[in-house]
């Protein structure tokens, strides 16, 4: 029986490596101009976000951005601001496999939780955390100020 080779995780860091991120998290965040993205991601950077992908064919297929952090409700988590696969990619194992790596990141880095949030009109995407393990703790809310 033939064996897929391993698909590698990496942590985007050259400008050229979250450059070709961009066309899977568009697909999560379309409001961004491919243009002003690397400018995004390294001005996230000083306040410790980073960007990890799945790398398949040569090119990102799943894409995550997180950041480790503590607050007096869960204290130190790794918190993912961004977790996208291709529409094309799906169902292949990337996403489980980088939210796996994610999982052990966290722990390796002395976090107690891994934590995100997701649209309620990702209802695909809810289905794929539960399935994953991760539980429904907590609703988001906002305003906005800019209105």
């Amino acid at each position: 029986m033939k064996r897929e080779p391993e698909l590698a995780i990496r942590l985007a860091s050259s400008d050229a490596e979250i450059a070709a991120c961009f066309p899977v998290m568009h697909q999560l965040r379309p409001h961004l101009a491919a243009g002003e993205f690397l400018a995004r991601v390294r001005a996230q950077e000083a306040g410790g976000y980073r960007l990890a992908y799945v790398e398949a064919g040569g090119r990102p297929v799943a894409v995550a951005g997180f950041r480790t952090l503590e607050n007096l409700v869960s204290g130190r988590i790794l918190y993912v601001d961004d977790l996208v696969t291709l529409d094309t990619e799906r169902s292949q194992g990337h996403g489980a496999r980088l939210l796996g790596w994610l999982v052990e990141r966290a722990r390796a880095e002395g976090c107690r939780r891994l934590e995100l949030d997701s649209g309620v009109q990702r209802k695909d995407a809810h289905r794929f955390y539960q399935r994953e393990g991760l539980a429904l703790t907590a609703h988001h809310f906002e305003i906005g100020l800019d209105e």
